[in-house]
């Protein structure tokens, strides 16, 4: 099976050995800076940033209604963080690369903070990627990179569900870091395949 770098999405050379996830000198330091920091590189260099209001509706940074699917309503993170419109920021999911959102719902205990059994495994699934706790506090936002160019929302017997974005929506930012994420996408294929199996 073919990996690629966690950075960028060139192809690890054939060489690498099997736990390198950086493809040069160039990208290794780039991971580890991204480790420093809060948000993924991957998401704030691009600029597809959104304000959000109360209600999750889309925000220009000026606060007018911004669009999911129209890059000019969206910005770059420094002018979105930067503006108070609305209540945070958000960032659009487009098909122009592979990045995806697992949001898990309802998967924190409000009285111990601990995840639910099922969103601990999800978890440890997708690795060593960004993941952050949703606006509500109750749920989790997972990070990564898979081919998903179809939302998709798969609820659980428990009712609880889990929804998988790639294309088309935005994503509510909180830049609260669960746990010990690191601030890089990994490669969410394998966990994608296996929840919508």
């Amino acid at each position: 099976m073919k990996r690629t770098c966690a950075m960028c999405p060139e192809e690890m050379p054939i060489m690498a050995r099997s736990h390198a996830r950086a493809c040069s000198p160039r990208c290794r330091k780039a991971l580890s800076r991204a480790r420093k920091t809060s948000l993924p590189a991957e998401l704030t260099t691009r600029d597809r940033w959104v304000r959000r209001a109360a209600d999750k509706a889309p925000l220009t940074t000026a606060g007018r209604a911004a669009s999911s699917t129209n890059p000019r309503t969206w910005n770059t993170h420094k002018d979105a963080a930067a503006s108070t419109a609305g209540v945070g920021l958000g960032f659009v999911l487009s098909d122009e690369d592979n990045i995806v959102c697992l949001d898990l719902d309802h998967c924190i205990n409000p009285l111990t903070g601990r995840l639910a059994p099922w969103a601990a495994a999800i978890v440890r699934d997708a690795g060593a990627t960004y993941v952050e706790v949703s606006p509500s506090g109750g749920g989790l936002h997972i990070w990564g990179r898979a081919n998903v160019r179809q939302g998709r929302r798969i609820r659980r017997l428990d009712g609880t569900a889990v929804e998988i974005y790639g294309t088309g929506r935005y994503i509510a930012m909180t830049g609260r870091r669960h746990g010990n994420a690191p601030s890089i996408l990994a490669d969410l294929s394998a966990v994608v395949s296996k929840l919508t199996a």
